[in-house]
């Protein structure tokens, strides 16, 4: 069976799921759980990504990279002050594009990005039994091009190619509608950990299938549960400094401690009044410990972000006339991303809209699970063969003209793929080259929008201003990535680009990020191959010590001491830190020697011959069984430990 897996990839949480026969299926992770933590945790050559990852952000903050997906495809220049709040290190990159720093070691938002998709995409593999290489990704629909295109070399760096690109909200639309048999308009109201969007969408459930087609979409590429959380965290910081006379901002460990129970109280307060913060030792204070002790109620909580759910009522409003639809026309309204359990973002949807949203989608799995679907269209599943999918474009794409003024070429909400063209000309007389300068965003003044790159086309023959004929061709695709063409006419020189942004990376850059995930992966295969022989070497010595106790009235005294010296000795092997996996397979083998001459001894003595069994049979299970039982699982079926 091949798979297109579905991945939305969460600035909080990812979620992975694929399409199982005629419905799609969340893919566990290695833990067992739905979703995994977006962090990655780099020191030195070692890396974790997920829980394991997060656990470690108390004790080494500097080290966990968190919310990376706030930074992918953006400028340094474009960040907020509350964007550089961030225990790791960031910096301006020599193309104006983030780097995080860690370890004295640089690495780009997509890299990092990378990491947490090669965990997901091994994950997947575990977990299907098969190699995974392709995979439809999700992204913000409010997402501009360059941070399109940085979400996808994060999955060729990963190892993943990766077939579309795909909106989370229409994603989450494809969870909802697959098995709808009526048609409707349906309006998406995504809040996740760091994005918005908002998505109009008309579903027309007609006699030859499905059409999705997006009406419009509007959002805001920075609001998200993150933000809930950095005000219950400015505001534990406030009330402890108004105590103590300490400033914790410029404590990494204590402000993670207090990201974790800011995170913990807002999950608490979708379902209680009130929650009590407790933090002790946070800090001390010429030596006496200091500890945090507050009470947040849901009405304070919803105070310290009216502004930020007041942000959300705009790109709502700006949806829906762009729709052309009246709120009233709306069907159903669907809640994705888990900012939306807050209840005031319940409230806030219900006044915008004047009905209840719909609680039929799972808010965390919804978006992977449309991927998903979108995966088994694009892999021929006859399930859903019959859907088509008309999406949008979120923003309007023009060039620069003279004056410094943007020329719209292709305006927002209009839907994709489209090709568009148009003449331009020469500013002055015998022009040999013109600029072409690709910029997004809404604003009349190119250098107030998105400058997405520009390139140069040479060769234009002297002519007088105005008669030089330059068709400029914009080309979005199927995953709203931008190509564009300019040629001249009388000459027929042309110039092609694919927009990636300043902040892109070479194929070079590409290259050397999948040596460094290489490297990783090569190092988690060595930590790997040595837990496994320390934990088979803790089988042996489990071995020894279950047959000291459970015949200790049967062993002769000299074999007893020579048990007891093996496994006194085996206990400080393992207590040495630099035992190396060599040490142990070796002292492994020679265990199980002794191991094997010791039950072919005792069962001479016993009158009780060995049965010939080889002692591998004896001290370890069969290889591919659950622990404890003597069978192999049946071909293509998991069994869960």
């Amino acid at each position: 069976m091949w798979y297109i897996i579905g991945i939305d990839l969460g600035t909080t949480n990812s979620c992975a799921a694929y399409m199982l026969s005629d419905r799609a299926e969340v893919i566990p992770n290695s833990d067992g759980m739905r979703t995994t933590p977006s962090v990655v945790y780099i020191k030195g050559d070692e890396m974790l990504v997920g829980t394991a990852a997060k656990r470690k952000a108390v004790l080494e903050p500097k080290n966990v990279v968190f919310e990376v997906k706030r930074f992918i495809g953006r400028k340094y220049s474009e960040l907020t002050e509350d964007d550089k709040k961030v225990p790791y290190t960031i910096k301006a990159g020599k193309d104006g594009g983030v780097l995080i720093v860690i370890d004295d070691k640089e690495f780009k938002p997509e890299q990092i990005s990378s990491f947490i998709l090669k965990k997901i995409k091994e994950d997947c593999e575990k977990f299907l039994g098969q190699p995974v290489t392709q995979a439809v990704v999700t992204v913000p629909a409010y997402f501009n091009d360059s941070q399109r295109n940085a979400t996808m070399i994060s999955g060729e760096i990963a190892g993943l190619k990766v077939d579309r690109v795909i909106n989370e909200p229409t994603a989450a639309a494809f969870s909802y509608g697959v098995d709808k048999s009526m048609s409707h308009k349906v309006c998406v109201f995504d809040l996740g950990g760091g994005t918005f969007d908002v998505t109009i969408m008309d579903i027309d459930a007609g006699e030859d299938g499905k059409t999705f087609e997006v009406k419009a979409t509007s959002g805001d590429t920075h609001l998200g549960g993150a933000d809930f959380d950095q005000r219950i965290i400015r505001w534990l910081a406030d009330q402890f400094k108004a105590k103590e006379g300490v400033d914790l901002t410029g404590n990494p460990m204590a402000m993670q401690r207090l990201k974790d129970e800011a995170e913990n109280a807002k999950k608490q307060l979708s379902s209680a009044d009130s929650v009590e913060i407790n933090i002790p030792f946070i800090t001390t204070v010429e030596g006496t410990p200091k500890h945090i002790q507050e009470t947040l109620t849901r009405a304070a909580f919803e105070r310290l972000i009216s502004d930020l759910l007041e942000r959300c009522v705009k790109p709502v409003k700006a949806c829906i006339t762009d729709s052309g639809l009246k709120s009233s026309e709306i069907d159903d309204i669907i809640l994705v991303g888990g900012s939306t359990r807050v209840p005031a973002v319940m409230k806030l949807v219900e006044d915008n809209f004047g009905k209840t949203p719909k609680a039929t989608v799972n808010p965390d799995e919804a978006v992977a699970l449309g991927a998903a679907i979108q995966g088994g269209i694009l892999s021929g599943n006859s399930s859903v063969s019959d859907i088509l999918l008309m999406d949008v474009t979120p923003l309007s794409l023009g060039v620069e003209v003279e004056g410094g003024l943007t020329h719209v070429m292709i305006s927002r909400n209009t839907t994709i793929p489209v090709k568009k063209s148009n003449i331009y000309t020469t500013a002055v007389d015998n022009q040999p080259a013109v600029t072409i300068h690709v910029t997004q965003g809404e604003r009349p003044m190119a250098g107030d929008n998105k400058s997405l790159g520009m390139f140069n086309l040479e060769g234009i023959p002297p002519l007088r201003r105005g008669q030089a004929q330059i068709e400029v061709t914009f080309d979005i695709d199927a995953s709203g990535i931008l190509h564009v063409t300019a040629l001249e006419k009388t000459t027929g020189k042309e110039q092609k680009i694919t927009v990636q942004g300043a902040t892109g990376l070479s194929d070079e850059d590409i290259a050397n990020a999948q040596a460094d995930a290489e490297r990783f992966a090569e190092d988690d295969k060595k930590r790997s191959e040595f837990a496994e022989s320390k934990n088979k070497f803790d089988q042996v010595l489990y071995q020894l010590e279950s047959m000291l106790e459970e015949n200790k009235d049967k062993i002769p005294e000299e074999d007893k001491a020579k048990i007891t010296e093996m496994i006194a000795s085996g206990g400080e092997l393992k207590k040495n830190e630099a035992t190396t996996k060599e040490e142990f397979d070796t002292k492994h083998a020679e265990y199980q020697k002794e191991i094997w001459e010791l039950y072919q001894k005792f069962s001479a003595t016993n009158n009780n011959p060995g049965t010939g069994a080889n002692p591998d049979d004896i001290i370890e299970p069969t290889e591919g069984a659950v622990e404890g039982e003597g069978e192999k699982p049946e071909d293509g079926k998991v069994i869960d430990a």
